[in-house]
């Protein structure tokens, strides 16, 4: 997960910062509560969502740094996420849900007035306000890959037919 940040940063994947942080803060968060419901089906599906995500994106970078990256690689990089990207979203929002009880019954990560920074935090509400921001935030990076899809697929496919 983090190495996703690095090769942000150094620009060996191409990403926004803000696009790719956004993806490392949903699988380090939504990671937090999988001891508490570990046996809920909705964990499979972003594990098995992530799984083949990084095992094809792996595999792109792999063939990219070898100058060698066959077409059905490529395709599976910029066609799979189509299934991928809702069932590992479902699958966190699942996830995070089924905690919800969890979290409000333990007060887990929660601060209560009084104490001495005069500060309250309700993880709870906090979790129910990351499930909204899914509304607005999917939308934006699930088109932004549909539109890279297009970008890159079309630009192969010109390519093959002037070969």
């Amino acid at each position: 997960i983090w190495a996703q940040g690095i090769h942000t940063a150094e620009n060996s994947q191409h990403a926004s910062v803000g696009c790719r942080g956004g993806c490392v803060k949903n699988r380090v968060f939504t990671q937090e509560f999988v001891v508490q419901v570990q046996t809920e089906d909705c964990v499979l599906l972003f594990v098995v969502a992530w799984t083949i995500t990084e095992i094809i994106r792996y595999s792109f970078y792999t063939f990219s740094l070898l100058n060698h990256l066959p077409y059905l690689i490529k395709w599976a990089r910029y066609t799979l996420f189509i299934v991928l990207y809702p069932m590992g979203v479902s699958g966190e929002l699942l996830t995070i849900y089924a905690a919800l009880p969890f979290v409000r019954q333990s007060g887990l990560y929660s601060i209560s007035l009084p104490n001495k920074y005069n500060f309250s935090f309700d993880y709870y509400t906090f979790l129910i306000l990351v499930m909204i921001s899914y509304i607005p935030i999917f939308p934006q990076l699930y088109f932004h890959m549909l539109h890279q899809r297009r970008k890159v697929l079309s630009h192969t496919e010109e390519h093959k037919k002037s070969e």
